[in-house]
């Protein structure tokens, strides 16, 4: 599997990364197990979480995996923090939170260090200078090797990232992530260039348009779907209409002519957009897994992928 280099930083991943937000619920420890050496053996090395994803539970599982279906040397490991579902508010990005959820990230994970540790949402109540040098105290302790965000809007990145680079001596952020696909195409407005700018990369997340771009939902919901799962449904249900049939359309025109599945066009479109470092897949079986480690190699010839940016060239929110 290709690795990228982040921005211009000394991280390197592989371009598409194995998201664990089900792991703990829909997916089960010893299929979570399955998942991680099927993606190893492929090459992956890019294994992305979050503090919240499932309690606590994903990050735990990874630990447990770590200790002994892979080795921690061979993945690069992003968690995040921020999210306070339990909390009086919903984000705290102050320094005091920020620094005692690493210390509960490293725990649950069973390592000394987090490959990437990203802001996961913009906190409004908490000094952005504040959130940050928090980071990179993290960075200077040897706990955390690089520093991102997730999903911030495009201002709020870019202010950030703007406060690292205006003094040589301080950490910059490397990646911030966004879903991106067909169907979403809203980073285009000014995430993406507003990364470029700062020679960050993003982390696209939901590259398959949580599912519907597989093409499953052509004709009805399956039962073993996430739209069928009523705690999942709400997550897929905004990309089941009208405007969404008619992108599917497109890319199983796509996929015919090339000879592979629906997910394979998808998967490769949002990939290898310029500014991306990967793209976060998140299977819920080691069966999904396989079929898109099965179509890594998928590359769009470029008048393919022209015909797909004309067809989609109207952002989703």
């Amino acid at each position: 599997m290709e690795q990228r280099q982040v921005g211009r930083s000394g991280l390197w991943v592989s371009r598409t990364a194995l998201g664990t937000m089900t792991w703990g619920k829909d997916t089960s420890e010893e299929e979570a197990g399955q998942q991680l050496t099927a993606f190893v053996d492929a090459g992956g090395t890019f294994v992305d979480t979050a503090d919240i994803y499932t309690g606590g539970q994903s990050e735990r599982i990874i630990g447990r995996l770590l200790r002994g279906t892979v080795r921690r040397e061979d993945v690069v490991v992003a968690t995040k923090s921020g999210h306070t579902p339990e909390g009086h508010r919903a984000v705290d990005a102050s320094r005091r939170h920020l620094l005692a959820s690493l210390e509960a990230s490293l725990r649950r994970l069973q390592t000394d260090y987090v490959d990437l540790w990203q802001l996961h949402a913009f906190d409004h109540a908490t000094p952005p200078e504040e959130s940050l040098a928090a980071m990179e105290s993290a960075v200077a302790s040897g706990k955390v090797r690089y520093v991102g965000a997730g999903s911030l809007e495009a201002w709020q990145f870019a202010t950030m990232a703007t406060w690292q680079r205006a003094s040589p001596d301080r950490v910059p952020l490397v990646s911030v992530g966004s879903e991106y696909s067909l169907l979403n195409r809203g980073a285009d407005l000014a995430l993406r260039p507003a990364a470029a700018s700062v020679d960050a990369r993003l982390i696209a997340w939901a590259p398959l348009g949580r599912g519907v771009l597989s093409a499953k939902y052509r004709k009805e919901v399956p039962q073993d779907s996430r739209a069928a799962f009523s705690h999942m449904a709400p997550y897929v249900e905004p990309y089941l209409g009208e405007r969404s049939r008619r992108v599917v359309e497109s890319v199983c025109t796509a996929a015919e002519g090339l000879g592979v599945p629906p997910l394979a066009v998808a998967l490769s479109w949002a990939r290898d957009r310029a500014g991306v470092a990967a793209a976060v897949v998140g299977p819920r079986t080691l069966s999904q897994l396989e079929q898109i480690l099965d179509v890594e190699v998928v590359e769009l010839p470029p008048k393919i992928r022209e015909a797909l940016d004309d067809a989609t060239s109207t952002p989703v929110h």
